[in-house]
């Protein structure tokens, strides 16, 4: 039964540390990676600030390239192994680092000395053990901190602290109710429809 009553608007929710700060971290680090090019073109010339990036774009494309092939040859060997059921699936020695692989390479394509530096640190073994390691304890950190609960309530959650539309309040009336006959109509007026 609706009341008529009007329900206040829940509070939003604070916005997390990084939606504030990753405009500005992208705008700076934009503004380094130019300030540093220009500095490479002064002290040389603008033929080797070119030459700098295009040999990032060939040698990114190559890492990832390479990534790439090794965890499609990974996955094909095990799904063969599990179909003729020789080996149980397990983690693989050699198929470490292929997603790092693939973000130093990524890395290197995107224009810059900065991020050249990042992808090539990230194609260094022990590097990439490191931020594996460090990636898996944090991967595993958030997920005991996170609540239990079912996929229905966490949207639900989601619902309730950020709702897209108007809320209509109301009652559910069920048909199979006991004691009456499908099909039976309920007695009495309908209820008032409110805003």
């Amino acid at each position: 039964m609706t009341t008529g009553a009007q329900t206040p608007y829940p509070v939003r929710p604070r916005r997390s540390r990084l939606r504030g700060v990753l405009p500005l971290a992208v705008a700076a680090w934009l503004v380094l990676e130019i300030w540093l090019l220009t500095m490479v073109a002064g002290a040389s010339n603008g033929l080797v600030v070119f030459l700098i990036l295009v040999a990032g774009v060939v040698l990114g494309s190559v890492v990832i390239k390479r990534a790439g092939r090794r965890a499609f040859k990974n996955l094909t060997e095990t799904l063969q192994q599990q179909q003729s059921g020789v080996v149980a699936p397990g983690p693989r020695s050699n198929s470490e680092g292929n997603g790092l692989m693939m973000l130093g390479g990524l890395l290197l394509i995107i224009p810059g000395l900065v991020s050249d530096a990042l992808g090539l640190l990230l194609l260094v073994p022990p590097v990439q053990k490191a931020v594996s390691r460090y990636a898996e304890r944090t991967f595993e950190r958030k997920l005991r901190a996170a609540a239990h609960g079912s996929l229905g309530d966490a949207f639900q959650q989601a619902r309730m602290r950020r709702p897209d539309g108007k809320v209509v309040q109301g009652e559910v009336v069920r048909d199979d109710e006991p004691g009456r006959a499908p099909g039976d109509t309920p007695q009495g007026p309908p209820p008032p429809l409110t805003r």
